[in-house]
């Protein structure tokens, strides 16, 4: 075998890996039938096989040239395996779940579903993006808690979302984002959970990406060594430099746990350089003022969002461990490696997920798209979604509720880490979305595409 020196792959399989002679890439399961999509390659007449799970033989239900399937007339709030031949080839036997979702599906992978548990077995990480070309792309990771986690899959929309496909997927790749900066695309991520700060550029709109630029080396460590901890955020031009933000830690340190910290590039030199790169000093939490001087200085100061304050300072606000509040550190314009400095709390209803802050330049508004607190006995509940809005940045109001299951299990349905887009009018968003028998609220099973129509009306 010969050598690789891409980052992307189409399918990346391991070696020794059961990913199947045919690689199903997409599987979309609706109330009453399953969709899946594979890579024809160079092969054709395929044939379908499929049954209720673990109930007896597979039944062959069809055969096509094309390189999908609908196996329709199921009952719903059932678990199905499929796959597909063609002659002596055969994919992975692969599990979907009937039943009703929310969006529009770009992707779903069955809990007990092993296609990519050489990475994870939660699709997380949602990152959205409108190429300069027009069309969207999609991207998403594999996780799973003990497991290594590298792996992201990328899709693609030329109808806005109405539809779509499998591009590629890039290993190693972990809490990534692609963005575009001076009309090329991006992706910029960890390798893997405390891992190096990896980028690269795609010229073929997101098909292959070369090999990765290492930025920052991390541990990779899985028992408490630090490394890069970052998440899908939105990057943004200010003086002259494009910034994005990150966090230096792990979970299992127990005296600092995440450091804030921000890195940055001038706009005209090459992101693909490292020495173009400047990045802060991190930032431990410290009991900053008399409201923190009881807070523990292991605090939850993780997946911070940049934005510029009406006052034009630049911000990271970040996910806080503190009841109904956000915390704000500035970041020095003058000096791009100076330490975070602490700014201020900032009450937030939405701060115990990820969430994502944009200034709207044609309101003069800024607006999140996040899983809103309802039940202050109970933090963690994610199964509401709300679109807020804010004049100032430090008062903020729920515009409205977007997908409301309160009247669900707050346990096993959740909507998170919503990475979202100023589309015209609407704002479109790709979230991290479990219903329908998920693992968990947290362990997603779904990736869903959604448009907020007219927003600035709401």
């Amino acid at each position: 075998m010969k050598g690789y020196n891409k980052w992307s792959y189409a399918p990346y399989r391991p070696f020794l890996y059961n990913v199947g002679d045919i690689y199903i890439c997409r599987v979309v399961p609706y109330e009453h039938s399953i969709r899946f999509e594979w890579l024809k390659d160079n092969f054709s007449n395929f044939e379908i096989f499929y049954r209720m799970r673990n109930e007896g033989e597979f039944i062959k239900i069809g055969q096509t040239n094309d390189d999908y399937f609908v196996i329709e007339n199921l009952e719903t709030n059932t678990d199905y395996e499929f796959y597909v031949t063609s002659n002596d080839k055969k994919s992975r036997i692969r599990i979907a779940r009937t039943g009703k979702s929310v969006g529009t599906v770009v992707n779903y992978l069955h809990p007990d579903d092993e296609a990519y548990a050489f990475s994870g077995r939660y699709l997380c990480s949602p990152s959205l993006v409108r190429h300069p070309d027009g069309y969207l792309l999609a991207s998403m990771d594999l996780y799973a808690g003990g497991h290594p986690q590298n792996l992201t899959l990328i899709f693609r929309s030329d109808d806005n979302g109405e539809t779509w496909k499998y591009v590629s997927e890039l290993m190693p790749c972990f809490w990534g984002k692609l963005f575009i900066h001076n009309n090329e695309l991006y992706m910029i991520s960890s390798s893997t959970e405390y891992g190096d700060l990896l980028i690269s550029k795609s010229t073929d709109g997101g098909k292959t990406f070369p090999a990765p630029v290492c930025l920052l080396r991390g541990s990779n460590g899985k028992n408490g060594n630090d490394g890069i901890h970052c998440n899908p955020q939105n990057k943004l031009v200010y003086n002259g430099r494009l910034y994005t933000t990150f966090e230096w830690g792990a979970w299992g340190n127990k005296q600092t746990c995440h450091s804030a910290m921000v890195g940055s590039c001038a706009i005209g030199d090459d992101l693909l350089v490292p020495e173009n790169w400047s990045f802060t000093e991190p930032r431990p939490f410290d009991r900053f003022n008399e409201e923190l001087k009881d807070k523990p200085l292991c605090m939850m100061t993780i997946e911070g969002t940049i934005v510029v304050s009406p006052e034009n300072k630049l911000l990271n606000v970040m996910r806080f461990g503190v009841k109904g509040k956000a915390i704000a550190y500035e970041v020095d314009k003058n000096n791009p490696e100076a330490q975070l400095t602490f700014y201020r709390t900032i009450p937030f209803p939405a701060h115990m997920s990820k969430f994502m802050i944009k200034y709207d330049e044609v309101s003069k508004k800024y607006y999140s798209v996040a899983t809103r607190i309802y039940n202050w006995d109970n933090l963690i509940t994610r199964n509401l979604l709300s679109l807020l809005v804010s004049d100032d940045l430090y008062n903020w109001e729920v515009a409205t509720d977007l997908l409301d299951y309160r009247h669900e299990s707050s346990e096993k349905v959740g909507f998170q880490y919503v990475d979202f887009e100023f589309d015209g009018d609407d704002i479109i968003y790709l979230c991290r979305t479990a219903i329908n028998d998920a693992h968990s609220f947290h362990d997603s099973n779904y990736q869903t595409f959604h448009r907020i129509k007219d927003f600035r009306k709401i």
